[in-house]
């Protein structure tokens, strides 16, 4: 890896186009490395962990209405639409629309954390939403996914972006874009100018995750797949980006960032070095939010050992002391209400740690359905439960969620409980039990656990081993069989649900 410094330079200082992040990027992206076989396996791995999730959410009414958006934009050739036909094709832009909110939804797909957190498996809708348009082959998809991942977890790891309240998703236009223009084998000026333009229409704040969450949350990864290919159509036209978009006097580390003083230290790969950043990455086994993955493991053992502390009858008090993100950002150091009302949204609860720790421990499970259901959110003894957890910051905790030592990594913390009659159970888990260094680490049997466990119910079965069969088969596929690498919802279960009527 090289790292580079990136800071702020007035316009005076005419930074040359090959000093810029920007170009930078556009150089990884136009850099032609074969991709590893543990790259490889791993882009499988989440291709079937995508379809997973969005299978799930078919019916959920944020899906309903992109994917009627997206229908509404038919095109030839064209992407499919998750749920749908392959035969029924429409716009790649509109497909990830569609596709990026099915897969965001239910907030169960990977994770990387560092200096910003994200979820990298957004770049896959709109990757392969022009990959099926474009007649890619399947190496030529995992070509663009490699990209896509690695500049994603290349920039979280550097610049912090929820610090200055800015959406993750700022990170995810120029990733995108990036994995497109590999997959497509653009050269490095025009990919520069489409990451230029997707980091540009990619900025906002990140209210869209405080307070009462609403369901533009996954949204926002779709429309940030959707912005970057639309830039990589306007940069393939020869039109052009603001520059340097980072570092430029009005640009955004000077503005959105940390300021005209500010510098970053970014690493990248250097020239003919394996792109390898998916393989830091990790998924979730159960449905919330990642800092509370390790914590719902906890949760679950201690409902095994310690079955008396899912009374709140028992409790005077449950303390996680975690580190800052997991504090104050689904923790009680968000200073949020919601994340402590029973009426509160799925968006909120998948985001409050007292909530989700209350309810596991009372479960002794999760379940992306059933844990986050309105009588389950208002049953008495939870809300009791509930509302008797809090969370601190705790500096250890806080450095090893920075760490960038693998080994001591971790996004969990410790719990202490003090019950009604004095005693004091002190218990802490660093990792979730799926995490690479975790009880259980997930590999592909659990990829396709996890899929077939989604997919009851939703897709027939002989559709669920098709399927698998073909993600089996990627690197494989030959010029127009990606349109295979959809999923198709059983007869009839997508007229259950009515699609609401916009503007198309």
């Amino acid at each position: 890896m090289i790292t580079h410094q990136v800071r702020t330079h007035r316009s005076d200082e005419d930074l040359p186009r090959s000093e810029q992040l920007a170009w930078k990027l556009a150089e990884l992206a136009s850099d032609p490395v074969p991709v590893t076989p543990e790259v490889t396996e791993m882009i499988i791995n989440r291709v079937i962990d995508n379809a997973a999730v969005a299978t799930a959410s078919l019916l959920r009414a944020p899906v309903v209405a992109a994917r009627s958006q997206a229908l509404a934009h038919p095109y030839t050739p064209g992407s499919t639409v998750f749920g749908r036909s392959p035969d029924l094709r429409v716009s790649p832009e509109w497909a990830a629309w569609a596709n990026g909110v099915a897969v965001r939804e239910l907030d169960y797909h990977d994770t990387f954390l560092a200096a910003e957190y994200s979820h990298p498996g957004d770049n896959i809708p709109p990757i392969l939403a022009v990959a099926q348009h474009a007649g890619a082959s399947g190496a030529d998809l995992i070509r663009g996914i490699t990209t896509g991942y690695e500049i994603q977890v290349d920039l979280v790891r550097a610049i912090s972006l929820h610090k200055h309240k800015i959406d993750h998703v700022a990170h995810l236009g120029p990733s995108a874009a990036a994995g497109i223009g590999t997959l497509l084998g653009l050269d490095t000026e025009t990919i520069f100018q489409a990451i230029g333009q997707a980091l540009h229409t990619t900025t906002a704040t990140r209210q869209s995750r405080k307070g009462e969450i609403s369901t533009w949350k996954a949204y926002a990864p779709a429309l940030a797949g959707k912005l970057a290919i639309e830039a990589v159509d306007r940069a393939m036209r020869g039109q052009t980006s603001p520059e340097p978009i980072y570092e430029g006097e009005d640009g955004v580390i000077a503005w959105l960032l940390d300021g005209p003083d500010a510098a970053y230290d970014v690493p990248l790969p250097g020239p003919g070095e394996p792109r390898t950043g998916i393989l830091d990455t990790y998924t979730k086994e159960h449905s919330a939010e990642y800092q509370s993955q390790a914590l719902i493991d906890l949760a679950r053992r201690l409902h095994r050992t310690r079955p008396e502390l899912a009374d709140p009858g028992r409790i005077a008090s449950i303390v996680i002391h975690t580190s800052h993100h997991t504090h104050y950002v689904i923790g009680s150091g968000a200073n949020d209400p919601q994340k402590y009302s029973p009426s509160a949204t799925r968006e909120t609860l998948d985001h409050s740690i007292p909530y989700i720790v209350a309810v596991a421990l009372q479960d002794g499970a999760w379940h992306h359905e059933r844990s986050y259901a309105p009588e389950r959110a208002n049953r008495p003894d939870t809300v009791d439960l509930w509302r008797r957890i809090t969370t601190a910051e705790d500096p250890e905790w806080t450095r090893r969620y920075h760490s960038t030592d693998p080994s001591e990594k971790a996004f969990g913390g410790r719990m202490e409980i003090t019950t009604v009659d004095g005693q004091r159970i002190v218990e802490e888990i660093a990792v979730a039990d799926a995490h690479p260094l975790g009880a259980r680490p997930f590999e592909r049997a659990q990829y396709v656990e996890k899929f077939r466990t989604l997919a009851d119910g939703v897709l027939e079965p002989a559709e669920i081993d098709r399927f698998l069969a073909v993600a089996a088969r990627l690197p494989e596929l030959e010029p127009g069989q990606l349109s295979q690498l959809t999923v198709v919802a059983r007869s009839g279960l997508l007229g259950t649900v009515r699609s609401p009527k916009g503007l198309f």
